[in-house]
Order: C-alpha cells, then structure tokens, then sequence
C-alpha cells in the first residue's frame, strides 16, 4: 500500500479535496492533480484518493481518473486492481463513449493482474452495436496480443478480427487492418514461427477488395494503414496490378503527406506488374504534381519528402524530370534541406536544363555557408562529370569562381577539376596554369594531393613541375599522410616522364619517405616504387603511368536489391535512411551490406563466394611467383602445397571457411586466410642472423615470420642504398639489369634500404 501524504503541504490539501462531499470540489481537486502530474510532480501517494472519483456519470471526469490510471498503474499495480469492477461495469455502459473509455484504458494499464479481467469485455466490446467502440476494440486485441499472445490466440480474438474486416464501417476496417498488422509484425519478428500461425495476416483476393472499398471513405490514418497492407498484397497478374494502381492512384490529391508518400508506395510495388507502357508513363506522370506539393511544408516534412524523392528518382529518373525548378534552394532553407536538393537537381539535371542550373549554383557559390558553398561547386564538378555536353560551360563557371580568390572556394575548385581531368584528360590542359597559379592559396590536405595528382598526371607539360613538387617535397614530413602519398606518386611520374631532370628530387623522396616518414603505408609505397624502378622501369611505366577508365556518377547510391527492398518501405524511417530497418530497429542490428548479401544469397549463388574463391587460387597459384615483399631468393620450403593444393589448404583455415561461408564478420579474415601459413605447412627453424644478414628471423623477431618471409637482404645490392648518388643514374638508365659499383655491395647492414626491419 503506498504510504499516506504527510498532514500538510499540497498533496494533503489535494487529498483533502478529492474526499470532499462537494462534488465540483473534487472535479477541481482532480484537475489539479493531472496539473501537478504534467509538470513532472510526484502525486502517486494520492492513487486511493483519485480512484475512489472513479465512479461518476460525469465524462470529462472520468477522462482524468482514466488519464491518472494510465500514468501511475506500473507503480501501483496492487492498487489497480481496485479500478477493475469499475471498468467491468463501464464497458457495458448505455454511453458508447464510455464503453470504448473503458476498453481502451483497460488496454494500456499493460498490469499483468488486470489483463485476465479484460478478456470478457472485450469480447462484448469487438461485437458491439456501435462502430466507435467496436474500432477501439480492435486495437485493444493488438495491444493485448504484445502483453500475452497466448490469451489472444485462446480467445479466439483472431478470428474475430479477421471477421471484422468485412464490416460496414470504414474507420472498423482500417483499426482491424492495423491491429492485425501489428499483429502480424510481431509474430513474424519471432524466430520460431510456423506458416500456419494463426497471427500471421495473409493478404487474399477477398480482402484486397474490402481493403479497396474502404479507402476512399475513411480518416487519413486509416487510409495509411490501409495503404501499407495494400503493400504487401502479390497480385497474381498484370490486370490486377493495374486495378490496383488505379484504386490508389486518387489518393494522390490527399492532403496528407503520409497518404501521398504511403499511395506513392503501392503503385511502386504493384507498377512492377504492369506490363503496358502507356498505363506506366501515365502513372509516372501522375506522381510528379503530389511529390512537388510536399516541397511547399515545413523544412522537417520537406527533408523526409525530399529524402524519398531521391529514393524514387534512382528508380525512376522520369519521374520528376520536368520539375527541376521546384527544388531551388530558397534563402530561409535549412542546411539539410538545401542538401538534399542539390543532390536532386544532379539527379535531374540534363542538356536541356543545364544552363538553367549551372547559373543557379553559381550564385549559391556565393553563400555566406562554407558548407553549402563546398557542396554546391562539387554539384558544379558532378554536372561536367554526368554531361560530357556541359563539362566546357562547368568548367568556365569554376574559373570564374576561382577568380574570386576566396580561399575555400578556390580549394574546392581545385578538388572538383581533378575529378574533370580524371573524366576528361588532356582536354581541359590550358586551365591547369590557372590552378598552380593558386598554389599558394591551398592549405587544406584534399586540395593539395587534388594539385599535386594533376602536376604529376601533366608533369611532361609543365615545365617547372619539379620546382612546383620541390615545394612539398621539401615539406613533405609535416603534411598529412594523403599529401604525402599523392607528393610519391606524383614525383615518380614526373622521374618516369624527365627522367634526366629529376633524378635528384626523386632520390630525395624516396630517402625521405624510407627513412623519415612514419606512416607504414607511406613507406611500403616508397619500397615498392624504389624496387620497381631499380629493376625494371618498364614495368613502373607500365604500372605507374597505367591508363585509367574515366570516372562516372553512380546512377543509384544504394545496390540494386537493397533498392527494391527500400522502395517498399516508403514513408517510413527506412526509405529516409536510406538503409533497411534491420540496422536500426530491433535487438540484434546488422550491417546494410548483410542485408543485401542475405537477399543475394536467398535469390540464388552468389558470384561473390566465387569471386573469393578465385581470389584464394590467384593468391595460391602466385606463391611461387615475385613477390613484392620477398626480397630473398630463398627456396620454397619442400612439401609445401602450391597452386591450387595450396587453395585446398587455404579454404580450410577457419578465417578462410567463414570468407568463403559469407560468415565473416571480421573484416581481416581474408588477409588471414590469404597471407596466414597452411596449417600443413611444417615450420621453418629460425637461423640465427649474422651482422649481414639484415636482422631477419633470430631468437628476437617479434613476430616470429620475418626470417620466413624472405626479408634477408642478400639480394638487395641491386637495389642500391639510401642517400648514394649512384642510384639516381641507375634509376635512369634504360636497362633492366642495374650495374652496382662495388663500392656499394659492401654496405653496412644498417644503411641498406630495408635496415630498419
């Protein structure tokens, strides 16, 4: 029993009042209860005081009795059961409002000792006269069914629900449709499920044409419920998808967003089926005026529209392909809104229109946002890339903006005209001069390593490239690593292109890269370009100066299944993520790229288990062949399966089994499985390293493989040493076969290239 309020203070004055004779005294008394309980105070100690006003012929009154049960019933669940008599006698009230108070509240105490109590009237309630009570009912199944399944399934409220589909009222239909679509949501998120569960809610021919009937008569919600269970209806043939589709398409003219985005959704789904062309491009362009009409609500409905529209434009492009203007960004538009329209308008933006929207983000170019401004030039950079009509008209509005030597703008210029070149090479060459003009002006990582992959792409046209790389190669331990990684490269390309002017600066980034540089990748970038052009410059041309495919703009950012899935959970959280409801709703979340890779897997086999087993006997089949990191010309070890034995050996590794399997959640399970020894693979005795043998191996290898790896260093004479002016002139030289003086070949240990292993 909760304990009695203290003799002063409000709560006994309340207390005082609820017990009044005066029957207006009390009503007030419990007005200020519900007062005190919205603000956050604790009136539970009044629990006996508020039930005993529970027995009233006055509706409002009982309204808040109702409201003070439903708050404090988890806390006082002894005391509830004392309201019981009074619901039993409520939902047999001569008031339909009343009876339907009663069930509802009875529905969301959620007490474990009221719910045996609640079964009979809501029996009598689901068969009742009036239509209000019997819709409050309905829902009151499926909130009874969370609580304890087996009472609904006992009951029989199913089947009651089942028949209630077929009644004459429409606002009935629609709560019976959502009950039993919760229902069945609950039952399907069980592991353990049969397909004859009788919570399971099949979609059949007969219902589809009750479902139908109702549509047009009922409220707003009850339409959306409605409209989802449509969803989820297989047509059998394209004329029933097309009676469908027709059915909906009113729906269109509704005023609220939901309806319009949940009516958008079924003639997604059921468009599938329609095979004739004309009813499918007069469906396409009856969806475009309602999708516009939701741009004109608050910036929070506009993002969610706008959101979905980018859903539906990947599938089809059409759809809204005359409509670009609608999507100008306004002045008082949020950030996120502003966003998500561009992206739209590079969805839409064709030769037709390209003039139209290019003059348009110039001007947004201008903004005070630094962030809108960054996005709207790379929209510039995506229009050159997606039109090959419009890229020399993108590229004069880039100049202009770079004319404007604002720092940020002419940086994300810069970004934008690496991506050009990369789709566009050796067409734009004339602007490149402007861009190193602004050399100075460039202090972010993304737009340096985007100038310096065009000095080192164009080295053999600009005639001072070395100086202008001299600049980070003189700085290049204080830039980050990306700069540091593009500033290799691309003096590699400029050494491969002016081999005899730039044997100097390439000698002294690869020393530096070695040496200096503490970032691992950084340093294997620099091994492998000093082995390659030490031994064979053929193949660093080949490999460094490789033609590349020109980029494009994905049609879709989303895989193809994951597209279809996500198209039918329009007007939902899922179509606003744009990822499945699997990797935010629920217990056991997981990855969006499972999720496709489940619905690939069950649709048939996948050529991505293939692709990793062929990836596995490329990796086998090479072990005897050059390997970048096996610099010792050490035997293999005898016994040691190769070629495709070796894959046999490989896929059986666990790392390799759950790779193959699709089981692998560790994202290194396929370097373990590739590059881990066979199991049947004996172990090779550590040799002790002498002073030359450059500290593989031995007693005090930490990870107990080098010496097995082949990092000896006995056959790295060809290569050279760091900081010897004999390299850069052997790096020069056109024979593959480097001659080393023999004042080399007698090195040091710790001044040979890879001394520090």
């Amino acid at each position: 029993m909760s304990i009695r309020a203290p003799r002063k203070g409000e709560n006994y004055e309340l207390s005082v009042d609820l017990n009044s004779e005066y029957r207006e005294k009390r009503k007030d008394a419990i007005k200020r209860v519900i007062a005190s309980m919205t603000v956050g105070k604790d009136v539970s100690g009044l629990f006996p005081d508020v039930l005993k006003n529970m027995q009233t012929d006055d509706l409002e009154q009982k309204k808040l009795v109702y409201l003070y049960l439903m708050n404090y019933a988890k806390t006082q669940p002894e005391l509830v059961i004392l309201a019981v008599n009074t619901f039993v006698k409520d939902s047999d009230d001569p008031n339909p409002l009343v009876r339907a108070l009663a069930i509802r509240t009875m529905g969301v105490l959620r007490a474990e000792k009221i719910i045996d109590y609640l079964c009979d009237p809501l029996q009598k309630c689901l068969r009742d006269e009036n239509p209000y009570v019997r819709k409050t009912a309905a829902l009151c199944v499926a909130k009874l069914y969370d609580l304890k399944p087996e009472l609904v399934i006992d009951n029989g409220f199913l089947e009651q629900l089942h028949e209630m589909i077929a009644d004459s009222n429409p606002m009935v239909v629609a709560n019976t449709v959502a009950a039993l679509t919760d229902i069945h949501t609950a039952a399907t998120s069980q592991s353990s499920l049969s397909p004859d569960d009788p919570a399971l809610f099949p979609i059949s021919a007969s219902i589809l044409t009750k479902l139908l009937i109702a549509l047009n008569e009922c409220s707003e919600w009850g339409r959306v419920a409605i409209l989802n269970a449509l969803a989820r209806y297989v047509a059998k043939d394209d004329k029933e998808s097309e009676h469908i589709c027709e059915r909906v398409v009113p729906q269109f003219q509704h005023v609220n967003g939901s309806v319009v985005l949940a009516a958008v959704k079924v003639i997604m789904i059921h468009m599938r089926g329609v095979r004739r062309d004309d009813l499918i491009k007069q469906l396409v362009r009856k969806m475009a005026p309602p999708l516009v009409t939701l741009l004109s609500s608050p910036p929070e409905v506009q993002w969610v529209a706008l959101r979905n529209i980018n859903l539906l434009l990947q599938k089809r492009p059409d759809i809204l392909s005359n409509e670009m203007r609608v999507f100008f960004c306004k002045y008082n538009d949020p950030l996120y809104v502003k966003v998500e329209k561009l992206d739209i308008m590079v969805r839409l933006a064709g030769e037709n229109n390209v003039d139209a929207l290019l003059s348009e983000l110039k001007e947004y170019a201008s903004e005070v946002d630094v962030d809108f401004v960054r996005k709207s030039i790379k929209a510039i950079g995506q229009t050159a890339i997606k039109i090959d009509a419009a890229a020399e008209r993108c590229v004069h509005v880039l100049l202009e903006l770079i004319d404007t030597r604002v720092s940020y703008v002419v940086q994300e210029a810069v970004v934008v005209m690496k991506d050009i070149f990369r789709k566009y090479p050796s067409t734009y060459e004339g602007i490149i001069p402007t861009l190193c003009a602004n050399l100075d002006e460039l202090d972010e990582p993304e737009a340096k390593a985007s100038l310096i992959w065009i000095i080192g792409e164009y080295a053999n046209k600009i005639d001072n490239a070395d100086e202008l790389l001299g600049i980070f190669v003189d700085t290049f331990v204080e830039e980050s690593y990306p700069v540091q990684l593009q500033t290799l490269t691309a003096v590699v390309k400029l050494f491969l292109k002016k081999p005899d002017s730039s044997q100097g600066i390439v000698q002294r980034i690869l020393n530096t890269a070695t040496k200096d540089c503490d970032s691992p990748d950084v340093r294997d970038r620099a091994y492998i370009y000093w082995r390659l052009l030490s031994t064979d410059p053929g193949a660093a041309k080949a490999v460094v100066l490789a033609q590349r495919p020109p980029i494009s703009i994905p049609r879709t950012t989303v895989p193809p299944a994951l597209l279809e899935e996500l198209l039918g959970e329009v007007s939902s959280l899922a179509s606003v993520y744009h990822k499945p409801e699997e990797t935010f709703v629920g217990r056991g979340r997981v990855g969006a790229d499972s999720v496709v890779q489940r619905k690939t897997d069950a649709d048939g086999p996948s050529d991505d288990r293939f692709s990793a087993q062929k990836a596995l006997q490329t990796v086998a089949a090479g072990q005897q062949a050059e390997n970048l990191l096996d610099f010792d010309d050490t035997p293999a070890v005898e016994g040691r399966p190769s070629g495709l034995a070796a894959t046999e050996v490989l896929s059986h590794t666990p790392a390799a089994a759950n790779l193959l399997a699709g089981t692998s959640s560790n994202p290194l399970d396929d370097l373990v499985s590739i590059f881990g020894a066979p199991a049947a693979a004996p172990a090779t005795p550590a040799t002790p390293a002498g002073p030359s043998a450059g500290g593989g191996g031995g007693p005090h290898d930490v990870f107990g493989g080098l010496g097995g790896m082949g990092m000896g260093m006995g056959s790295l004479g060809s290569l050279g040493s760091l900081g010897s002016p004999a390299v850069p002139g052997a790096l020069s030289s056109p024979s593959p076969s480097v001659v080393v003086p023999p004042s080399q070949q007698n090195q040091q240990p710790q001044d040979d290239l890879l001394g520090l292993f």
